[in-house]
């Protein structure tokens, strides 16, 4: 009985509260992960510098045609012949520019040039090759003597531009070149046609269209 009493009364104290901080989880980083990484994305970027400038260049160097132009073109003489037939004489003194857009210089075997007169052909003459420095230009002059032209067809026209003034021509400029890039010949040609009328008082350019083929 004594020992059954003792058990019952029993008291225990309360435990005093307690802050419990909950902290999470620390992983240690991966060293050689992270660094993989980080030399991955420097590639990428080095990569994509390369090949930006690699474009800009190809864009700038890349071989292109010469640009042609009709400077000039000079009506030195007409003379129409009403016997036996009715024929045309005529004579030319032309200009042509020629300009090498390219960084590299340019080599050209001939220049060609015909002149026609409302869709016919007149005539055609070719001037001897030449060079144009890169980035420059080249003035290339040549002559043209037409004589006993048939124009049976088109005097009726020729008389009215003989009055007005001012004859239209069709003119179809080619050249055909080389471009030299280091060690390499680039075959290049370029061609122009244009429609130019001239004054028949002063011998100069009124106007001309040009379409580049």
């Amino acid at each position: 009985m004594v020992s059954g009493s003792i058990r019952d009364h029993v008291a225990y104290a309360p435990l005093p509260p307690e802050n419990v901080i909950v902290l999470p989880v620390y992983y240690q980083p991966d060293l050689r992960r992270w660094r993989r990484r980080q030399n991955l994305s420097r590639c990428l970027c080095t990569a994509a510098a390369i090949v930006s400038l690699l474009a800009v260049l190809v864009f700038i160097f890349y071989p292109s045609d010469p640009y042609l132009q009709l400077a000039r073109i000079h009506l030195n003489h007409i003379r129409v012949n009403s016997s036996p037939q009715p024929t045309l004489d005529l004579s030319f003194s032309l200009v042509v520019k020629v300009h090498n857009k390219d960084f590299f210089s340019l080599n050209y075997d001939s220049l060609d040039v015909s002149i026609g007169y409302r869709g016919r052909e007149l005539g055609s003459v070719r001037s001897h090759g030449g060079r144009v420095r890169a980035r420059g230009s080249s003035y290339v002059n040549a002559s043209l003597e037409l004589n006993g032209l048939e124009v049976i067809h088109d005097v009726i026209y020729l008389i009215e531009d003989l009055i007005k003034g001012v004859i239209p021509f069709d003119t179809v400029t080619m050249v055909k070149g080389e471009l030299g890039v280091l060690f390499f010949e680039i075959p290049l040609t370029a061609k122009v046609s244009c429609e130019v009328y001239v004054n028949t008082s002063n011998q100069t350019i009124v106007r001309q269209d040009c379409y580049p083929e």
